[in-house]
């Protein structure tokens, strides 16, 4: 009997009522959060896996949408120069998960490998065996001795090979 008595009061409110109620609170609600969503960079062409992100292919546009997720890219240069990981469609949001920097070392080429102890330094030329950009740790074999290798990429492009 007691949730008749519920229904019977929540009748009496009114739709009209429930109806003004709610779209006040939605009012209220809306504008504050429309004005602190910021801007996001999308691109004004479709960017295959792979490509460079060029200044020529972004615009920036205001946000508006509350349900979008905090991951998007809100600056040019934030993505500048980066490489994409998925196709990036015209205008949707660049996730900046979907963006890498680009490879320094490239499998299949030549490197200069480095190792040292102290003041002595070893160096000799390698082969990556997989791609890598700056602070990543990669296999590389040695072209004299035919022996794999881990090492870790540095900023000059060449290989610091780690001790075992």
């Amino acid at each position: 009997m007691m949730f008749r008595r519920t229904h019977e009061n929540a009748a009496r409110i009114g739709r009209k009522t429930v109806l003004t109620l709610l779209s006040l609170l939605a009012a209220g609600l809306a504008t504050p959060v429309a004005a602190d969503m910021g801007m996001a960079v999308v691109p004004t062409r479709i960017i295959y896996p792979g490509e460079e992100i060029s200044p020529g292919s972004l615009n920036t546009v205001e946000v508006t949408n509350p349900n979008l997720a905090g991951d998007y890219a809100q600056t040019v240069e934030e993505v500048t120069g980066m490489i994409t990981n998925r196709t990036l469609l015209p205008g949707r949001t660049i996730l900046v998960s979907s963006l890498r920097i680009p490879y320094l070392v490239k499998r299949g080429t030549s490197v200069r490998l480095t190792f040292g102890i102290g003041n002595m330094t070893i160096s000799a030329s390698g082969s990556p065996l997989q791609n890598g950009s700056v602070g990543d740790v990669i296999r590389v074999r040695n072209i004299d001795s035919g022996l794999s290798v881990s090492g870790t990429v540095m900023a000059d492009g060449t290989v610091q090979v780690m001790a075992k």
